[in-house]
């Protein structure tokens, strides 16, 4: 069960083609506004093509409703039976009209749903002969691992989800059948393929990672392992777009086949039984390859330090990580860097590991507070409390209010390394968070100067934000590689960001000097004279053996740019009282060494107000900044997705406007 390398492979290149689902179902909160069948949105009339769907008796009364919709008779068609015939129509009507106490689960459907499917093409495909509980169809379903040791590891959570599910959907395929409700009976087979979904279903994102289901592929993609630090990663696309670059092949192959020919051949009908339609996945090197290496992507989220990663890779899937930067020791710098913080005002300034309790818990609370902040965001629509809890916690720590003051000393301040992995979630939720801001001030009163200056202030610091998160990542990404994915959609959105501070009407008011930054629709004015990035970005930037060469050249001159133009520009974008103030270099981070040298976060000056006197130049320098934010981040994205992804296209859409559409 590992994939490896059929040939030497350049970095930035697609090693399957476009691979067809076994089975896919949207999230819950997309079944209304997206169609079933190949995820496009759903045009008014909404629900246009319902599917067809027959009533059924449940507690003597007769109900006919559609559970799914879709964009066109055409995909009504294509799905509407297997629908039916799987029992997700039933499990949707069963579980809408049932005591929540008869299934005790709770939350999204979608992983039901699209066991249902999945099982019922197994059984189509084997005649009725019921697949083993721990692996179907070739593909691990983890059941006895998930269920044997969950309560007492505190995973009753999925123990119950497990349970409840398998058992809602026997119901549901008993109610296909017309037969008796109620069994008492062991669901070993539903509790397998649902297994099964739990360890190898993969969210599909499109667009600029918007999630809207989720999906199980064959065993060319699902046996590919994890690792904190893969060589590859995959992107999806939507039925209707067929581009990929490069050949459509595989150069990948299960590692027990050694590369046999016949091998190969069995596994590229390992598709036999997928869907005709559905989001398709692409599985692309990020670094070169070996012949013979293995391929490795990762399952959970390279920004987190190593002990959430272990702890999330072994709940769901129940494996501990032992890749290289796992292993390591001493852990590597990213590994160090996203756990560093410091405690003010004990004997030592740093926690080691004789004082693991005041680590834990300092993390603890650190955490919990960051938690609570964002979701007086997030859950309940301020975030203007969100906003000053983050920044007071930012820039002056956390007091430890159980710390017992002791030879008049003051309590324990537990303060965050500003790379420190808290520190990027907190960054990442004030961009948010403020450019809300900034749109709900605006929306008041549009006409007046004052709420048109607040709202753009708020604007400013959404994208000093946006710019220090990518260029704190960008600094781990120099020392983590596979961290280019998160990288490149944090630099587009910073000069995204940048760019639409840029062409704001508010600079008349704010410079009053009749300044304004005009649309950009020609091809010259995107040129900088010190880097060749258009150029790059405007090519596609055709892969070769080559590119790690040019990667480096193209980054070297990127960075040059950026330390030239950020000086210039990073006063304007903070405010007085603004955490941003206190960084020293938001490009370079090699300043701040280690945690010993956030002591000169301890002696916080007067934050002035930004100096206005320069506000001209300034607005024609956010601008080259964003446009270089934007190239750099299109570059990247090429080698996640391709010249074809739907990231360039975005790019492209907002530097030239509507005479570049967006292609996916």
């Amino acid at each position: 069960m590992e994939m490896r390398a059929m040939d030497d492979v350049a970095m930035g290149q697609d090693l399957t083609p476009p691979c067809p689902p076994l089975a896919f179902s949207l999230y819950d909160s997309t079944l209304l506004s997206l169609c079933s069948a190949c995820s496009s949105p759903l045009s008014p009339p909404p629900h246009q093509f319902p599917s067809l769907l027959p009533t059924f008796p449940i507690n003597s009364h007769h109900v006919h409703q559609p559970s799914l919709h879709y964009c066109s008779s055409q995909c009504s068609d294509s799905d509407s039976d297997l629908h039916l015939s799987s029992a997700e129509h039933h499990l949707l009507l069963l579980l809408s009209q049932s005591h929540p106490s008869s299934y005790p689960f709770s939350g999204d459907t979608s992983d039901l749903r699209a066991a249902l499917r999945l099982l019922r093409r197994f059984e189509n495909l084997n005649a009725g002969c019921l697949p083993e509980r721990n692996r179907v169809g070739g593909l691990m379903s983890n059941r006895d691992e998930l269920m044997s040791r969950g309560e007492d590891e505190g995973n009753g959570d999925v123990l119950c989800r497990i349970r409840g599910g398998a058992k809602a959907m026997a119901a549901a395929r008993r109610m296909r059948d017309g037969l008796d409700l109620e069994f008492l009976g062991e669901c070993l087979l539903e509790e397998a393929v649902l297994c099964l979904v739990l360890t190898n279903a993969v969210e599909v994102q499109v667009k600029l990672g918007q999630g809207v289901g989720v999906a199980v592929y064959d065993t060319t993609f699902s046996w590919i392992n994890h690792s904190c630090s893969p060589n590859a990663c995959y992107r999806f696309l939507l039925p209707e777009v067929t581009q990929c670059s490069g050949e459509p092949r595989l150069w990948i192959t299960p590692a027990a086949t050694g590369g046999s020919s016949d091998e190969i051949e069995v596994s590229h009908n390992n598709s036999v039984g997928c869907l005709e339609y559905g989001p398709r996945i692409i599985v692309r090197s990020i670094k070169a390859i070996k012949n013979g290496e293995e391929v490795s992507i990762a399952y959970t989220d390279l920004l987190q330090p190593k002990a959430m990663r272990q702890s999330e890779l072994w709940l769901k899937y129940r494996f501990v990580c032992r890749c290289r930067r796992c292993i390591a020791w001493p852990p590597t710098y990213v590994d160090q860097t996203l756990e560093e913080f410091s405690a003010v005002n004990l004997d030592y300034t740093n926690l080691s590991s004789d004082h693991n309790f005041y680590r834990d818990e300092a993390i603890k609370k650190l955490t919990d507070y960051v938690d609570d902040a964002t979701s007086e965001y997030l859950l309940y629509g301020n975030p203007e409390s969100c906003c000053e809890k983050l920044e007071k916690m930012l820039a002056h720590g956390l007091l430890d209010e159980q710390s017992e003051p002791k030879e008049k000393k003051s309590q324990n301040i537990f303060r965050l390394h500003p790379l420190h992995h808290l520190s990027l979630s907190a960054y990442t939720t004030l961009a948010s968070a403020y450019k809300i801001r900034a749109t709900d001030i605006f929306a008041i009163s549009p006409d007046l100067n004052e709420h048109q200056l607040e709202a753009f202030n708020m604007s400013r610091l959404s994208a000093g934000y946006s710019l220090l998160l990518a260029s704190a990542t960008h600094h781990l990404f120099l020392s983590e590689f596979s961290l280019v994915a998160s990288v490149a959609n944090f630099w587009t959105n910073a000069g995204e960001s940048l760019l639409s501070l840029a062409r704001s009407s508010v600079w008349n008011s704010f410079l009053n000097q009749g300044f304004v930054i005009p649309e950009v629709s020609s091809h010259p004015s995107h040129k900088c004279c010190k880097c060749a990035l258009v150029d790059v970005f405007e090519n596609s930037f055709v892969h070769s053996h080559a590119q790690n060469a040019d990667f480096e050249d193209i980054s070297r001159e990127f960075l040059n740019c950026m330390k030239n133009i950020t000086p210039k520009v990073w006063g304007f974008l903070v405010r007085k009282g603004c955490y941003l103030k206190l960084i020293k270099d938001p490009i370079d981070f090699r300043w701040l060494g280690t945690v010993k040298d956030l002591e000169i976060f301890d002696c916080i000056a007067h934050l002035g107000d930004c100096d206005t006197k320069r506000s001209v130049s300034t607005s024609e320098e956010i601008f080259h900044l964003g446009v270089h934010c934007l190239l750099y981040g299109g570059f990247l994205s090429s080698i996640c997705g391709g010249k074809h992804s739907y990231s360039t296209s975005y790019i492209r859409k907002i530097l030239y406007g509507d005479c570049y559409p967006i292609d996916i």
